[in-house]
This record gives structure tokens, sequence and C-alpha cells, in this order.
């Protein structure tokens, strides 16, 4: 909940924005000193934000760059939160034949077929029963 003065917990706004799954992560975060208020370092989770304050940091490959625009009540679904920020530094798109980098690919290996054991035995000069 936001206190008179418009301000909130760092911890709090990010886990309500919906960056971190939960509040602990988004502390562990803020804590670890990997975020930055105005440009200045944070290490405190209780370290006050407000609206117009610009967020730097870091999320799964990409840096972030975050200006509130408004402070939540709740924890609520994804349109809501994203009503909450503006995305400065939004992602740089991907290329078409770019695949994801950490889709897996088929490699042809694992288990044999029948087919594929009764030609190992084959080339192996083993009888077949």
């Amino acid at each position: 909940m936001a206190d008179t003065l418009g301000r909130i917990r760092l911890d709090k706004w990010l886990w309500q924005a919906r960056f971190f799954k939960t509040r602990s992560l988004s502390a562990k975060l803020v804590a670890g000193g990997s975020v930055r208020v105005n440009g200045q370092r944070v290490a405190k989770p209780a370290t006050l934000v407000g609206q117009a304050d610009v967020l730097t940091f870091p999320q799964a490959d990409d840096v972030r760059v975050i200006r509130i625009v408004g402070l939540g009540d709740r924890r609520g679904p994804a349109p809501e939160a994203r009503a909450l920020y503006e995305d400065l530094s939004p992602p740089a798109p991907r290329a078409a034949t770019d695949p994801a980098p950490h889709v897996p690919r088929y490699d042809g290996g694992g288990r044999p077929t029948k087919r594929d054991r009764r030609r190992m035995d084959q080339s192996r000069g083993e009888a077949l029963d």
C-alpha cells in the first residue's frame, strides 16, 4: 500500500509491476546492488520510490530502464501492471530467421528404433533370431 506521500518500497513496486515472481526475488536483486534509482545505485529494498522515478535493473539477458508512472495498491493482472510504468528501453526485435536460443533441437540421438537396432546388428555381423 502506498503511503500518504505517494511513495512505495522499491522491492514491493517491482513485484507489483510483475518484473519478478516473488517479492523476495526483487528484494534480493535490490540488496545485491543491481538496481539504480535515478542513476544512483541502491542496496536497500526499503528504498522509497514514487512517480517519475527512473529505475535501471537487469532482467534475464536484458537491462531494463523503466519510468514509474503509477503506484499500485495490489499485484493485479498483467494489463494493470503494465499501466504502472513506461518502458524507456524496449527490447530489440529478434530477426525472423533467428530462432530463440533456448529452444532445444532434435539431434537425432536417443534410443534407437527397432529398425535401427536390426541395422546395427546386421552391420556387426550378428545373427537375427
